[in-house]
């Protein structure tokens, strides 16, 4: 491989001129059969069909991966990166799992050739279902494929693959869902806010209210409030001595773009002052939440109270 780019190396700085242009070169029999050999690694992992994965790819594999984070380096890094235990342990699924509703497409398809042996692939790929006639998006991929010709064909030696940076930013900007679980971690978050600052618990707060937090609440020309402001007034509100007794947020809806969460909520709860006075508070809140880090965080919200 290194001896192969080293040529790539030599064509581009000693003859420029000598890569023909695409479908002049002679070489589209190679191109399709690159392309053909790209469609069927595709369609492999619809299939999950781990052994043709292992095969269309070569042992010594190099690239990186949407989480990639370190090169990724040999067939065995490269399965495991993709979720497939390898070597595969002897009772594990090895047969092909064929789904009729998922499907994909290759675009902007482009192949040049640095020698008889080496191929340079980029491309666009969508994998998605379809429904009728409709082909229905999941992800868009961006990806750079080095091909090498071994033992007479065509194999994967290397590619760099992410989802596609400009599709990614369109489908953030869409209203998105949460899956149960994810709900669930977010309005746990959030009451988690709401206790650390009744209980003083600082070390939460720091962690759950980030450095760069705006908060509004108070009176209209009331200043906005930083972390600083946040625990210092948690630090105020434990020492008169108030308890939390209760917390409720009677209704909650929630927008979601990306990696944010929007909380639109009423609230309720009810303190109880050292000589057992109860006191009870309402309102409505809108809260930010980010996720960072594997952990939801709560940088802004804005409060305002019931009048009474």
């Amino acid at each position: 491989m290194l001896k192969l780019l080293s040529g790539v190396a030599v064509c581009v700085l000693l003859a420029p001129g000598a890569v023909a242009a695409q479908g002049a070169d002679g070489r589209d029999p190679d191109r399709a059969a690159i392309r053909a050999h790209i469609e069927g690694i595709c369609q492999a992992f619809i299939d999950s069909d781990i052994e043709k994965i292992r095969a269309t790819h070569a042992d010594d594999w190099r690239g990186f991966l949407e989480t990639s984070r370190t090169p990724i380096k040999g067939i065995e890094a490269y399965m495991r990166a993709n979720g497939i235990p390898w070597p595969l342990p002897e009772n594990a699924k090895r047969a092909a799992n064929p789904n009729p509703n998922r499907t994909f497409k290759v675009f902007d398809f482009d192949v040049l050739f640095y020698g008889p042996d080496l191929a340079v692939a980029n491309f666009f790929v969508d994998f998605g279902e379809t429904a009728g006639d409709a082909f229905k998006i999941g992800t868009r991929y961006r990806i750079m494929d080095v091909y090498a010709r071994q033992k007479g064909a065509w194999n994967q030696a290397a590619s760099h693959t992410v989802v596609d940076p400009a599709w990614k930013l369109e489908q953030m900007a869409q209203p998105g869902t949460l899956s149960p679980q994810a709900k669930e971690q977010l309005l746990s978050a959030r009451e988690a806010v709401w206790r650390a600052w009744f209980t003083n618990d600082q070390a939460q707060l720091e962690k759950l209210v980030p450095a760069d937090t705006i908060v509004l609440e108070g009176s209209l020309d009331a200043p906005f409030a930083r972390q600083a402001q946040i625990l210092e007034d948690a630090q105020r509100a434990a020492r008169s001595g108030n308890k939390l007794v209760r917390l409720e947020f009677p209704k909650t809806e929630i927008q979601v773009y990306g990696t944010t969460a929007i909380i639109y909520t009423t609230y309720l709860f009810e303190l109880e002052t050292p000589q057992g006075q109860r006191q009870t508070s309402t309102g409505k809140a809108t809260e930010i939440f980010v996720r960072r880090n594997g952990a939801w965080v709560n940088p802004g919200w804005h409060m305002a109270s019931a009048a009474k």
